[in-house]
């Protein structure tokens, strides 16, 4: 018994050298103590730049170039003289609540550019990345509805007791089934354009699923957000899932469709969701002070008129991303300066969130570290 403790005793100091595990979270008896905040909520906008996330709406592609139907109103409704005031135009919540209250990674004029780690820069890499902890460059190269040979986060949580049957995955896109290879890993996927399922439906569901059966299909493979944003709070509500995962996918099919005034509306829709979405947790016991929000995208585009609507190999820029996120004990600082982030830290980011990610860099020693300081370690 005594070699046992020694053993486990090694075991938590290797983990603290290498940033694992941060000594504030190591007790006296060599035992990890668990953080708080039980539950994660996260949200991805695709293929949402940098540039509007800092900057707000981008004046030279409000224009007729970029797609914009009508100039005039697209500028009275984003376009203001700072890039602070624009911003906060554009994503109201994300600036004026998560801002304050908890960390913003990925701003270049603070020295803090984040960046993938993955060369393809699209998404399935992209996602694959996020989700496992690290980039398979070979093995993921691109968008094919192959199941992912890698374990992700949310399948290593779900093995765990407390979590098991409690992580959730709902999505615009139809390829998150195989990214998060749903068969294999057993987590809820509910994904693309497709009824809702279940033998327990609410009257809810039933009535999204006629909506989802009446809605024009813009996209053959991804479903319009509203009913992804509806479907996805009618889960939380009726399951309490521990961590769900909500992926968004129209700011990437109107930036391909070079729309940049739907881009913004996309993107502006997706805030208002997300300052609904954070109210409704704080309302509900399961979740009031015992739950992190955790915000990203999965890959960066073009910086000119010409290329923004595009991202891949090829495209220069589109391997700048970013993420933010809030929650019970993670230190308000805001923008972070001077911090090199990449994307592949999500994974054990969300497992440090629910306190579990001992076990997740145990069980997956390639991927990367948490996101440096979020609870000022």
């Amino acid at each position: 018994m005594k070699s046992n403790r020694i053993l486990s005793g090694l075991i938590l100091s290797l983990l603290s050298l290498t940033g694992w595990i941060t000594p504030a979270s190591v007790a006296q008896d060599g035992q990890t103590t668990q953080r708080r905040d039980r539950n994660v909520v996260y949200v991805t906008l695709d293929g949402f730049r940098w540039q509007e996330l800092f900057g707000g709406a981008h004046e030279p592609f409000i224009a007729k170039d970029a797609g914009v139907a009508n100039v005039a109103a697209v500028k009275e409704k984003f376009w203001r003289d700072s890039a602070e005031e624009r911003r906060e135009t554009l994503l109201p919540f994300i600036w004026k609540t998560v801002a304050k209250q908890g960390q913003i990674f990925g701003d270049p004029t603070k020295n803090a550019a984040a960046k993938l780690e993955n060369t393809h820069k699209f998404s399935y890499p992209g996602y694959s990345e996020m989700f496992c902890g690290f980039a398979d460059d070979e093995g993921i190269k691109s968008n094919n509805k192959i199941p992912n040979q890698h374990v992700s986060v949310l399948e290593l949580l779900n093995q765990r007791p407390s979590f098991k049957d409690r992580i959730a995955a709902i999505a615009s896109w139809d390829v998150f089934p195989f990214i998060l290879n749903q068969p294999r890993s057993g987590i809820y996927c509910y994904a693309g354009i497709t009824p809702i399922v279940g033998d327990d439906l609410t009257d809810r569901e039933r009535l999204l699923n006629d909506l989802i059966a009446d809605t024009v299909v813009l996209w053959p493979d991804c479903q319009i957000d509203s009913l992804i944003m509806q479907a996805s709070r009618e889960y939380l509500m009726k399951r309490k899932p521990r961590v769900l995962f909500i992926g968004l996918g129209e700011t990437d099919e109107w930036a391909h469709g070079r729309r940049y005034d739907r881009y913004l509306h996309a993107a502006h829709r997706a805030d208002a969701f997300l300052a609904g979405l954070w109210n409704l947790l704080q309302s509900l016991p399961d979740y009031k002070d015992t739950t992190s929000l955790l915000i990203a995208c999965d890959h960066g585009r073009g910086s000119t008129i010409r290329d923004w609507t595009d991202h891949g190999a090829k495209v220069e820029g589109a391997e700048f991303v970013w993420m933010a996120t809030m929650g019970p004990g993670i230190k308000p600082l805001g923008v972070r300066s001077d911090v090199s982030p990449t994307l592949s830290q999500i994974a054990s980011t969300i497992a440090q969130l629910v306190g579990e990610h001992d076990h997740f860099a145990i069980n997956s020693p390639k991927s990367a570290k948490p996101l440096i300081g979020l609870y000022g370690e």
